[in-house]
């Protein structure tokens, strides 16, 4: 906004400071600023939309599926259309004379086509066949749902978990009274503690002497524990030759070093071996694994107090195949 004043000359006060006619003063509008394309763009909309020109999203949708209905609705035998429709000339030449289509029984006209294909808009950006797995997809998702969702009943629930506790229990007790049956086996000498042996170069070495039996001679009721631990153990000593093959360092062979300078330097090769039947399929061991724990106990346990009057609940010895003093056979016995 600009002022200008309409005095010609400016009044002088007394003391010669100027002053400005603010009382005749007038005042002039600014120039227009020149409307950027955006802007036009917008205001046009504006006022085609207020006059009622342009149309809104929801008014062509709704006039779209007006006429889609409309001519949907509308039969290609109409003499308006049948006249243009280029579809219905080619048909004719082919016989068609109107009714439906298709092949017709001699009893019925179920197969016949009286009604047009239902046509189907698609709206989205999804390929063909999109929305089917959605529907599968949904589909695999309510039934999981519904299997995580099945009630259980509470005492089927309480009876099954108390059972397996059992068996967690049992199976604790029946490996102790393996390695009870082993001992015992051992110091009558009739029982291996591992068939694993290592064998050195060193002729002047003798490491403690181990029992190479094969594994289906030891009575299959601690079969499975000598074999797990054999199992293991070789396990072990290869992935620590292996680790140590890894890291030492290129070596050579001196003439002049003697077994402890090999010996000190790592050279000195050690072989282990194990039972032959190690890696051969035990059927027998496989049944008897296949019992119940509570079974596969009760044999042990038995298996002790005939062999060596051991009472595996009593924790003790008897002097008699009697075994007086001893409550009874089962843990209950000796509550």
């Amino acid at each position: 906004m600009v002022l200008q004043s309409n005095t010609a000359t400016s009044a002088t006060d007394g003391d010669g400071d100027d002053n400005d006619d603010y009382m005749n003063m007038t005042f002039e509008e600014p120039a227009p600023t020149k409307e950027t394309s955006i802007q036009r763009t917008r205001r046009l909309k504006k006022e085609s939309l207020a006059r009622g020109m342009i149309k809104s999203k929801a008014q062509i949708a709704e006039e779209e599926g007006a006429a889609r209905e409309k001519a949907l609705s509308t039969s290609l035998l109409d003499a308006p259309i049948a006249k243009k429709s280029k579809g219905l000339a080619m048909m004719a030449k082919m016989g068609f004379t109107g009714g439906g289509l298709g092949k017709k029984d001699d009893d019925s006209e179920k197969s016949v086509l009286t009604e047009p294909i239902k046509v189907r808009l698609k709206e989205d950006r999804g390929g063909i066949g999109m929305e089917s797995e959605k529907k599968r997809k949904l589909q695999e998702a309510m039934e999981e749902r519904d299997i995580k969702t099945v009630k259980i009943d509470p005492d089927e629930y309480r009876d099954r978990v108390r059972k397996e506790r059992e068996n967690e229990r049992l199976e604790k007790q029946f490996q102790a009274a393996q390695r009870v049956a082993e001992r015992m086996d051992e110091e009558q000498g009739q029982g291996v503690s591992s068939n694993v042996e290592m064998k050195g170069s060193d002729s002047t070495s003798k490491p403690k002497p181990l029992s190479t039996r094969p594994l289906k001679s030891i009575p299959v009721l601690y079969r499975g524990l000598i074999r797990h631990r054999e199992e293991s153990e070789r396990d072990r000593r290869m992935r620590y030759d292996l680790e140590q093959s890894l890291s030492r360092l290129p070596t050579y062979n001196d003439s002049d070093e003697d077994e402890d300078d090999k010996r000190a330097l790592g050279k000195k090769q050690t072989t282990y071996v194990t039972a032959e039947d190690l890696d051969e399929h035990d059927e027998e061991l496989d049944g008897f694994n296949a019992l119940e724990p509570a079974k596969r106990l009760a044999k042990l346990v038995l298996y002790l107090r005939e062999k060596y009057w051991y009472c595996f609940w009593c924790k003790m010895q008897y002097e008699g195949q009697g075994m007086d003093g001893c409550p009874g056979f089962t843990e209950e016995d000796h509550d």
